[in-house]
C-alpha cells in the first residue's frame, strides 16, 4: 500500500434531505433528496455513484487518447436499474457507454486516438478505474457511530 493511499470526503447535512460532500482539497458537491421527492436537490446519491463510475473511466480514457488528439466529442453515459429485493436496495445492470469522436483533419494523431480508444476503455474497465473495480470486486463497507 502506498504512503498516500487514503482518500476521504466529509458529508454534512445542510437541511432536511440535503447534504454537501467536501474533499480534502476543499471542493464540494451538493446532493440529496427533498422530503416530497422533488429532484431540486442536485444529484441524488445514486446519481453520484453513477457519475463516479463514469468519471473515473472517462479520466482514464481521456488521458490515453487525449495525448494524441483533442476530441470533438467526449461523452460517457452510465445507466443502471435501481431495484429493491430480498438483498435490499441496489443497482443492477450497470452499463457504461462511450461516445467519442476525433477530428477528421488532424491526421495521424486522430487516427492513433481512434485506434487506442477501444483498448483504453478496456484497460480502464479491467484494471485502472478504481471505482468500477471496487464495485466489481465487492469491497466490504464498515460503518460506525461516534459521539458527536
Amino acid at each position: 500500500m502506498s504512503e498516500h493511499s487514503e482518500r476521504s470526503v466529509v458529508v454534512e447535512r445542510t437541511s432536511s434531505g440535503q447534504f454537501v460532500a467536501t474533499n480534502a482539497h476543499g471542493a464540494s458537491i451538493r446532493f440529496g433528496t427533498s422530503p416530497d421527492g422533488d429532484q431540486d436537490a442536485g444529484f441524488t446519491p445514486v446519481e453520484l455513484f453513477l457519475a463516479a463510475i463514469g468519471g473515473c473511466t472517462a479520466v482514464d480514457v481521456d488521458l490515453a487518447t487525449g495525448r494524441h488528439a483533442e476530441p470533438t466529442r467526449f461523452s460517457v453515459t452510465v445507466r443502471g436499474d435501481k431495484v429493491s429485493d430480498d438483498l435490499g436496495h441496489r443497482m443492477t445492470n450497470l452499463e457504461v457507454a462511450f461516445t467519442v469522436a476525433f477530428p477528421d483533419d488532424e491526421g495521424e494523431g486522430a487516427e492513433r486516438a481512434r485506434a487506442i480508444l477501444p483498448r483504453a476503455v478496456k484497460a480502464s474497465h479491467d484494471r485502472l478505474c478504481t471505482v468500477s473495480r471496487t464495485v466489481e470486486i465487492g469491497t466490504p463497507v464498515t460503518t460506525t457511530v461516534t459521539d458527536g
